[in-house]
């Protein structure tokens, strides 16, 4: 006879809350970035532009492509969120998702976009300016 698989119920508890908290504090993350949303993406183009990770023809129309941004993570989906930032996920140990989000977009959209003249950063310079302003508001 086979022998039935049943999964420890601790393992699975402790699995359970895990999951829980990192859910918990995922929306709390979005609850605080849809307080802070006008003036972390005003901060975050101007630090780009200060430390001359960017140049760009308009600072209004930077800071509102950021907002923008910062508007799509707040209605999408944990998959989109991370099929964004599949590709620059090990660029930090712990990685804040606001900040890896908005540092993807930089990195792949934004580039494109016709205010903006040129970015000089690496990505972990983009990361750290971004994620600079975003633990400012929002701690994880």
């Amino acid at each position: 006879m086979t022998r039935d698989y049943r999964p420890n119920a601790r393992e699975s508890a402790v699995i359970s809350r895990l999951d829980h908290a990192k859910e918990s504090q995922r929306s709390n993350a979005l609850n605080l970035l849809r307080q802070h949303l006008d003036e972390l993406s005003s901060l975050m183009a101007m630090k780009l532009i200060e430390e001359r990770l960017i140049e760009t023809t308009s600072l209004d129309r930077l800071a509102s492509q950021i907002n923008g941004c910062l508007q799509t993570i707040l209605e999408a989906e944990e998959f989109e969120v991370q099929f964004a930032t599949a590709n620059i996920r090990t660029l930090v140990a712990r990685p804040h998702f606001i900040s890896l989000y908005v540092t993807a977009f930089i990195i792949d959209k934004l580039i494109n976009d016709k205010c903006i003249v040129e970015v000089y950063g690496t990505d972990e310079d983009i990361y750290r300016s971004v994620n600079a302003q975003v633990s400012r508001f929002i701690p994880l």
